[in-house]
């Protein structure tokens, strides 16, 4: 009993050791001048200070204190040094090889020459008071991981904060939001199956504009050109004879493996941001003619991977007095290690992201001989590799040598990882042509200048600045919805899109497919000119909507993908402002939190019809269609019928496509495949209806759908209960955080369950409003991704908004506030957000004072 008391009081001051004091006087070296901070119930951080430079020093000194093993993480993931944190752990050790093989790292220090001034002061600012708070705290009072993770592996005392370890996240969030390389290499794989492009079309539809809409109408756009779409967007397949099918035999098997190691290589890079059909956004704006106030409101929830702590910090930073040396008053959501905010609103403008798609990387398939590659097959011109050498160092084991080989398009991803039998033997046209290997092309591998729009956007005021921002903002390519204390709205696309031209050759030039590194007219040309990027003010329906469907009409130019969400979500938005507007009804700030809370579900309105045409035998196996016959289509937490349905979807995709396609293409069941699932009903001897597997027999539609509702009863018999009306979509449908370091199933239970918040019952799912996404391909219901945060800026009152995270400020589980917003979040409550010094003070629970 002794023993069993000393190790509860070991164990509890333990875990109470790092935590912060959030109130008295705490002396920060580095700051000019006093820094107030006063926190409400959800424990917030709201800054006050007389200098930009003080604010973002009190903003890195509150981050460590709250977020420092958080942000130790990410710049060791964003590094390449994982295995230097975690220890030989394999995974750590492969995600660390493709990330240097990116090097993330350089390119971070290279943009340190690039950005401004005024951004390095800040930086340099937020790296003080990081700093501030490591010196003279040993690991254990920083963060309990740090004990947990001594226990197996030796942990020295952290490194200083370095301002490129901030510049550095920002790759991470630019890699998790790159656009369509999943479906490029998808389509690679397909066809290296199916062999007909025909069929690899049919999995990628286009978009259907007649059902869906898209953001901006041409005639909404404030640079309308006459341009059209640019090269390749009209193409398809490649044809017969291209790089992907016709080497035939050995060669052609080795290109297959190649593509295959490139996606294996890039799955072990660890989700930071988010990944997935399910990882896009809400955004919406609605002007002041259809608000109570008559002034605009704006509504923002991105959807990203879930995990604890959450992506985003909240705080508020601001300026004592607002001037051009310290002009900031903005608050919103931070990502800890990065100062500013960034998404939120200031005093005059408020500002929404969501990932717009575009086609930022490409997929080149080289030919390598030796340390030499094939720059132009026409020409048999040979050119050197780029090679480097690469030290992983790990925690308790030898450091691992890691080759790095780059040809002008960028870093050869095929080899990376130890994947048995890549590449290696020469084409079938003989050795003079290489071996197959695959360069990966993404616009956040060359410098930029993002880390300047940040701190743009935290004083942007109207469009024009917008406008500045978004050109800065060049990766990852994000649409912005704005709004303004003077009544305006807009949409604005940012990013640095490539310019490829169009090429009469053996496949696509749209960038939907690998294409030809031997081939220069495959080289992209340049970037979109940022004045021709899609933008929008006061559009006349007095609403936009961005939710990562397409921006553009498919006539209307720059080119920007092909590969956009098929925009269910976005409709779904739009039907409810128009149904309200009918109405007369103006919206107010309630209106948009129960847009965002929506749950209902496209994919069963577009099958349940269907469904409920068959002609399903027995009482035992009709019982679930039963369920659907009076749905309201609703996926809340205590659904019989949506509990159902989900498993019906999950079972004819399996039923569908898994003897077609190879496993790691198996459906995710996002928007894709419910179009290509809707056209499928049309046809109903549709090749993909055919189950390979079975012997003398072809299968029809309603074979396949008749299976899948039949094992769908089955499986809930088994999973949930006998009885259908004791099903519950929330039972099946659950988010079960996890720590990234010490949340999985190899750490032992009793830190696991320490680290990881109770799981919690979900409604929702992919491609609704309500985005909390699952993977069919898994056959798990669980929520992968979901609305990371949600909020509503009231622009006629800014103290009037609202705002709630998936989990809560604090990265310590021993704080009452490291999940203290979950259960609010997952019910679709909010917070008051206030803004205005007073609003704060008369919220503020605690209450601190920075001094030098």
């Amino acid at each position: 009993m002794l023993a069993l008391v000393a190790s509860t009081v070991f164990a509890v001051v333990t875990v109470r050791r790092p935590l912060p004091d959030h109130e008295g006087t705490q002396k920060v070296p580095g700051l000019s001048a006093d820094v107030e901070v006063r926190r409400d119930a959800q424990d917030v951080p709201h800054v006050y200070g007389d200098s930009a430079e003080d604010l973002f020093l009190a903003q890195g000194y509150l981050h460590a204190q709250d977020r420092f093993f958080e942000m130790d993480y990410r710049r060791h993931v964003t590094s390449g040094r994982l295995a230097e944190l975690v220890g030989n752990v394999p995974e750590a050790v492969e995600a660390d090889k493709v990330i240097r093989t990116f090097g993330w790292r350089r390119v971070a220090e290279e943009e340190w020459h690039l950005i401004s001034d005024s951004t390095r002061e800040y930086l340099q600012a937020y790296t003080q008071g990081v700093n501030a708070y490591l010196e003279e705290r040993d690991p254990e009072q920083l963060a309990v991981e740090y004990t947990v993770l001594g226990a197996n592996a030796e942990v020295s005392e952290p490194e200083p904060w370095d301002p490129v370890d901030s510049l550095a996240w920002l790759k991470a969030m630019a890699w998790d939001l790159r656009g369509n390389y999943d479906d490029e290499l998808d389509r690679a794989l397909a066809y290296s199956t199916l062999g007909d492009s025909a069929l690899v079309d049919e999995l990628f539809p286009a978009y259907d504009e007649s059902g869906n809409a898209p953001v901006l109408r041409t005639r909404d756009l404030a640079n309308r050109t006459d341009d059209g779409p640019a090269a390749g967007s009209e193409a398809t397949g490649p044809e017969d004879a291209d790089i992907l099918g016709s080497a035939g035999g050995e060669a052609s098997a080795r290109l297959e493996s190649a593509m295959d190691a490139t996606r294996t290589a890039l799955d072990a890079v660890p989700v930071l941001v988010g990944r997935g059909d399910a990882s896009g956004s809400n955004s919406w704006v609605v002007s002041g003619e259809h608000t109570a106030s008559g002034k605009p409101l704006l509504a923002n929830d991105p959807h990203l991977a879930l995990s604890s702590p959450g992506i985003w910090s909240q705080v508020g930073l601001h300026c004592n007095e607002v001037t051009a040396e310290c002009p900031f008053d903005v608050a919103g959501f931070s990502f800890a290690g990065f100062p500013g905010v960034i998404i939120g609103h200031n005093a005059d403008l408020a500002w929404g992201l969501t990932n717009m798609g575009a086609d930022v990387t490409d997929f080149f398939v080289e030919r390598v001989r030796g340390d030499t590659w094939l720059r132009d097959s026409e020409a048999e011109e040979w050119e050197p590799l780029d090679v480097r050498t690469e030290t992983i160092r790990v925690a308790g084991a030898s450091p691992v040598d890691l080759t790095v080989r780059s040809t002008a398009h960028g870093p050869l991803v095929s080899d990376v990882l130890d994947v048995e039998d890549v590449v290696g033997s020469p084409t079938e046209s003989g050795t003079e042509f290489g071996e197959y290997d695959v360069a990966l092309q993404w616009t956040a591998l060359q410098p930029g200048r993002t880390a300047d729009a940040v701190f743009a956007f935290n004083t942007a005021r109207d469009e024009d600045d917008v406008r500045d921002a978004a050109a800065q903002f060049e990766v990852p390519a994000q649409s912005i919805v704005f709004a303004t204390t003077d009544g305006h709205i807009g949409y604005q696309a940012p990013g640095r899109i490539p310019q490829r031209d169009d090429v009469e050759g053996p496949v696509p030039s749209d960038g939907t497919w690998p294409r030809p590194g031997w081939d220069p007219r495959y080289d992209w040309q340049g970037w979109v000119p940022e004045e021709r990027m899609p933008r929008a003010l006061d559009p006349a329906q007095g609403y936009v909507v961005a939710a990562n469907q397409a921006v553009l009409p498919g006539e209307s130019g720059p080119f920007l993908t092909e590969d956009w969400d098929y925009g269910y979500r976005s409709e779904r938005i739009r039907t409810l402002l128009d149904e309200q507007i009918s109405t007369g009804r103006p919206f107010d700030a309630a209106d948009m939190n129960r847009i965002q809370n929506d749950d209902w579900s496209p994919f069963a309105a577009a099958l349940v019809p269907v469904l409920l045409e068959l002609d399903v035998d027995g009482s035992f196996e009709s019982a679930g269609l039963e369920l659907l016959a009076d749905w309201d289509y609703r996926t809340d937490v205590d659904s019989p019928a949506a509990a159902y349905f989900a498993a019906v979807w999950r079972n004819l995709l399996a039923e569908t496509f898994w003897d077609d396609l190879p496993e790691s293409m198996r459906p995710e069941g996002g928007s894709r495949w419910l179009q290509v699932v809707q056209s499928m009903l049309e046809r109903p001897d549709d090749r993909f209806w055919d189950d390979r597997t079975t012997v003398n027999v072809v299968e029809t539609r309603d074979e396949i759908l008749t299976r899948a509702v039949t094992t769908a009863r089955r499986d809930l018999t088994v999973e949930l209960s006998k009885e259908p009306a004791d099903w519950t979509w929330g039972t099946l449908h659950s988010l079960r955080l996890e720590h990234p370091v010490l949340g999985g199933a190899a750490v032992p239970a009793f830190v696991r369950d320490y680290m990881n918040p109770d799981p919690v019952r979900m409604p929702g799912g992919s491609s609704i409003v309500n985005a909390t996404g699952w993977d069919a391909g898994t056959g798990s219901f669980a929520v992968t991704t979901g609305p990371s945060m949600r909020m509503v800026v009231d622009l006629a009152d800014l103290d009037a908004s609202t705002w709630v995270t998936a989990t809560g400020t604090s990265g310590h589980p021993a704080s009452s506030h490291y999940d203290d917003q979950l259960g609010a979040w997952a019910a679709g409550e909010t917070f008051a957000w206030p803004f205005s010094r007073e609003a704060v003070e008369a919220a503020a629970e605690a209450r601190s004072t920075l001094t030098p």
